[in-house]
């Protein structure tokens, strides 16, 4: 997968990116990301991306000159599957969403910033509006990270284990079961007994259990929602 990030502010990714998983997958060749500068498509002395609203009110807008020519830029070279924008009223982001765009071959982010983006390119240029949740990030960098985290780690090569992402919460409508590893006590606080016994079947079905009874104390709406006869 290729992933393209349209950014005023490229020093926001830069650390996360090149961290822990995401930077273990670009070095095995699973993804490539490919970060682009609006300001390097802003035309005037000072590379203005951004400007005030019409008709007042408080805040920033980003223009849509830089940020329209510099994805038509990527489209020359390339077709891209979706032009994501990272925006408060979006549909919001989940796991089922995050599935889905993991069999997508080349991504385009498009980060907001400030009070927002100029809506002619929600309307020229973006094919799908995603929100990470109900508030309010000055950067949509911050959001368009956590997307593209939940994403790649689903990449085939991405994890140490390929077993790990299929068994994360969420992905069987169910969040994940309590985890243990050495020491087996530690603050006379034990591993519970059957984790320790090499019954792979009893330890699947205190799992599943766990998983239930996680779910209906935590998140019920869940169970109401996969899992309503």
């Amino acid at each position: 997968m290729r992933i393209d990030i349209v950014t005023a502010f490229p020093n926001l990714l830069l650390g996360p990116l090149n961290e822990s998983m995401l930077k273990k997958a670009r070095e095995r060749n699973v993804i490539d990301f490919v970060i682009h500068d609006l300001r390097d498509y802003a035309h005037d002395k000072h590379r203005t991306v951004d400007d005030v609203p019409y008709g007042g009110g408080a805040g920033m807008i980003l223009k849509p000159e830089p940020i329209f020519e510099c994805v038509e830029h990527l489209f020359a070279d390339r077709s891209y599957d979706d032009v994501i924008l990272m925006t408060a009223d979006g549909e919001m982001f989940n796991q089922s969403l995050a599935n889905e765009l993991s069999m997508k071959k080349n991504l385009i982010f498009v980060c907001g910033h400030y009070k927002g983006v100029d809506e002619r390119i929600r309307k020229g240029l973006v094919t799908r509006e995603v929100s990470i949740g109900d508030y309010v990030l000055t950067s949509g960098e911050i959001a368009a990270l956590v997307v593209v985290d939940a994403v790649v780690r689903l990449l085939p090569g991405a994890l140490g284990d390929s077993e790990s992402a299929l068994n994360d919460s969420f992905q069987t409508g169910l969040l994940d079961f309590p985890q243990y590893t050495r020491p087996s006590e530690y603050q006379g606080m034990k591993v519970p007994d059957v984790l320790l016994s090499g019954d792979h079947g009893e330890i699947r079905k205190w799992r599943d259990e766990q998983s239930m009874t996680r779910t209906a104390k935590r998140r019920p709406d869940l169970l109401e929602k996969n899992f309503k006869r």
